[in-house]
């Protein structure tokens, strides 16, 4: 007797096409829970919380149903994000708009987080300051308001700290001086007010508050000999610097312009290994008398209350602006040497009580080389162009220089 054997049809394209979404699902499943759910939910927070600015594509690349970890800047060590650099860091980007998330702060081992520059408004996350192992944040360029959290200085692990370029207002925290490990602040161009606090890391490096509302004096001890980039300019600080100078030996760049400091200027600070020197627009006083010849390239001691003679010793500064203070006596000869060997490319000494410079009348300035000498107590012996807001007026009047004189 034949044995009769029913053969099972072949799989029909519905059946085919489920068994397929199952391979995927599968798949799929596994590597998403690959990341610590926290983490991937406080990503997506952070996604519902900005969007791209027309023209910006950058999370065109943030579809949850992937790995978080293949993202567009982020950044992962196993389960955990610990880098998140938001916006497309290319020059030119348009950036980003919305607020940042507090569930940012759920991103446990996160340490480095950066936005590019965009139209992010908001205040800075207070949840921030539970990212303990968070060492470079850099939120610049955007339009943050409200004040910086005193909750980041238990960021304890923080070296870099880039809030510039915003619109952030209040104190800077004194916590923040107390980072141990901070390398970089840079809080420029905010709406900041209040002192400088005192940094206790002796590992800052670079320093920046320029353009901000701080005010009152800083102390000799308040920054440490480690800087090596400082720039206080345009605010309203008070004070006497030069014990705190001369103690800042390793400074390349200085520029404590447009302030309100006082006392002398410190011979020892034209040795520093510094190209551009600022101290312009403040009210420094007295004679100033560098230690050597200076190298530096660029010296602006303009608008003071500098006196005394000047010093041979700036003879060397390619551009020297000794404008509007209260300089008395001759001008070395030695600028006249440099001046006509074109050495000198910038000699502002306009606005002052200088009496007299021994100049050839029909000597020719080289066209590379800006002199000026106008209002002082001697009539030009060569006449040169001058800037504008140097005035008409070739020499002060004798009545100022009897008076000063006298």
């Amino acid at each position: 007797m034949r044995m009769m054997v029913k053969l099972r049809p072949p799989f029909s394209a519905s059946a085919i096409g489920f068994m397929f979404l199952l391979v995927v699902f599968h798949c799929i499943v596994p590597t998403i829970a690959m990341m610590d759910p926290l983490d991937f939910l406080a990503l997506q927070s952070i996604r519902k919380g900005l969007d791209d600015l027309p023209g910006s594509n950058f999370f065109s690349s943030w579809d949850f149903t992937s790995d978080p970890c293949n993202f567009a800047g982020v950044y992962c060590d196993g389960d955990k994000v610990i880098a998140l650099n938001l916006g497309d860091p290319r020059a030119g980007s348009p950036g980003l708009t919305g607020r940042l998330d507090p569930a940012i702060g759920k991103l446990s081992s996160l340490a480095e987080f950066t936005v590019v520059p965009g139209r992010i408004i908001g205040s800075l996350p207070l949840t921030l300051s539970q990212c303990k192992n968070l060492r470079f944040l850099a939120v610049s360029r955007n339009f943050l308001s409200g004040g910086i959290p005193a909750s980041l200085g238990q960021l304890r692990s923080l070296q870099t700290l880039d809030l510039s370029y915003n619109q952030l207002t209040g104190e800077i925290p004194r916590t923040i001086g107390t980072l141990p490990g901070l390398s970089n602040v840079i809080l420029c161009h905010n709406r900041l007010s209040g002192s400088v606090p005192s940094f206790a890391s002796q590992t800052l490096t670079r320093l920046d508050l320029k353009h901000n509302d701080l005010s009152g004096s800083l102390s000799p001890s308040s920054l440490p000999p480690s800087l090596q980039y400082l720039s206080l300019s345009w605010n309203r600080l008070t004070g006497p610097l030069d014990r705190l100078l001369t103690q800042l030996d390793r400074l390349n760049y200085l520029d404590v312009s447009m302030n309100q400091f006082t006392g002398t200027v410190p011979g020892r600070v034209f040795t520093f290994p510094i190209t551009n020197l600022q101290l312009q627009r403040n009210s420094f006083s007295g004679p100033v008398q560098p230690v050597d010849q200076v190298t530096i390239t660029t010296v602006d001691l303009s608008y003071n209350r500098l006196s005394g003679q000047i010093s041979p010793m700036f003879s060397t500064v390619q551009n020297l602006y000794l404008n509007n203070n209260r300089f008395t006596g001759q001008v070395p000869g030695s600028f006249v040497d440099r001046l006509l060997a074109a050495s000198i490319q910038t000699l502002y000494l306009q606005h002052n009580y200088l009496t007299g410079i021994e100049i050839n009348p029909t000597a020719e300035i080289p066209l590379s080389s800006s002199l000026c000498l106008q209002y002082n107590c001697m009539v030009p012996p060569v006449q040169t162009p001058c800037p504008l807001k140097a005035g008409k007026q070739k020499a002060r009047p004798t009545t100022q220089c009897v008076e000063w004189k006298g």
